[in-house]
């Protein structure tokens, strides 16, 4: 059987043929259709469609010097980025504002000081333009240093604690979320109101904390609160450790709702009925809410515009713009649990 010969791949030459217009002009539309005139770019565009033509990235990369592609760094473990469907959302939503740019998305793990290395490697060596930088802990920065030294185009999810005038981010109002479900729990008239914070070496945690504390103010009890990691180990240890010092607690705020769910198996374990006896609101709004039973009252994080915001930013920052910071507000979401 004799072998079929392979189709030539279209050239920017066979565009500009159908088009009936130079070289030159097939490029500037190409490259974003600056001092083309609009019947020149009506045509090719057509032709493109006709012939098929598919531009090249590695050519215009060595064009353009750019890599055309953007990185997803998470600072967390493998195990966390399939635990907390955050991070999906996140990603999911940052892919989908790139592929409107027709810019892929590339996922980087540094939760360890080896990945971290590898990563800011990768980074720097100009693979990808520019960084969405989730989850970052304070003490576990020397990787965002090197990017800011590198000039590499950043913008993280939350405030990127130490370089918040040096990195540009998009976060939900942590501590006004935190006041708004703890005012919401006073006025169901819950009076012994503890809280699981996140790990407070991230913005996250600390904010949550901060707005309980104000909230609170002078009702506030230290002993009812523990700290956990987000995880749902660390919201069951921490419910096991609130309920042992404080038994009559009518209330729990959790830092986010897998930690939220930790504590409620922990309560229903202790013969504890929620909402009855102890009413229970997580933080995020993510899918976990609607699993559990009952389903959790939480505060929604708009995780979706989060994302968009983030690559809008970004694509901002590589066209030689000022960082940009926005924070974003939540919404409390009432559900069965408070």
């Amino acid at each position: 059987m004799a072998d079929t010969p392979s189709r030539r791949r279209p050239t920017i030459d066979d565009v500009a043929l159908a088009a009936g217009v130079s070289r030159g002009t097939v490029s500037r539309v190409l490259n974003g259709g600056h001092w083309v005139s609009p019947d020149a770019l009506v045509a090719v565009n057509a032709a493109i469609k006709k012939t098929g033509y598919r531009i090249n990235p590695h050519a215009r990369s060595l064009a353009t010097s750019k890599a055309n592609s953007i990185a997803f760094l998470l600072t967390e473990s493998h195990e966390r980025l399939f635990e907390d469907p955050n991070f999906s959302v996140l990603m999911r939503g940052a892919a989908q504002a790139l592929a409107e740019k027709d810019m892929p998305l590339v996922l980087l793990m540094a939760g360890s000081d080896a990945e971290q290395r590898r990563a800011t490697d990768f980074i720097t060596a100009g693979h990808v333009d520019g960084v969405l930088l989730v989850s970052s802990h304070r003490g576990r920065q020397e990787f965002m240093a090197e990017l800011v030294a590198a000039r590499v185009p950043a913008i993280a999810c939350g405030i990127p604690l130490g370089f918040e005038r040096k990195i540009g981010y998009v976060s939900a109002d942590d501590a006004a979320g935190a006041r708004d479900a703890v005012e919401y729990l006073v006025g169901e008239g819950r009076r012994r109101i503890a809280t699981i914070t996140g790990p407070l070496d991230t913005s996250g945690g600390t904010g949550r904390l901060a707005g309980y504390r104000e909230q609170l103010a002078d009702d506030l009890d230290e002993t009812l609160i523990e700290v956990g990691d987000y995880s749902r180990a660390s919201g069951a240890a921490a419910m096991r450790a609130i309920l042992d010092r404080a038994p009559d607690i009518d209330a729990v705020f959790a830092g986010n709702d897998l930690m939220a769910t930790g504590a409620l198996d922990v309560l229903k374990a202790s013969g504890r009925r929620v909402p009855t006896d102890v009413a229970l609101v997580g933080f995020d709004d993510s899918p976990v809410a609607l699993s559990t039973d009952p389903t959790l009252t939480t505060m929604r994080q708009p995780f979706e515009r989060i994302s968009h915001e983030m690559v809008r930013l970004l694509l901002q920052v590589i066209d030689g713009q000022p960082a940009a910071a926005i924070t974003l507000p939540t919404e409390l979401v009432k559900r069965e649990s408070a």
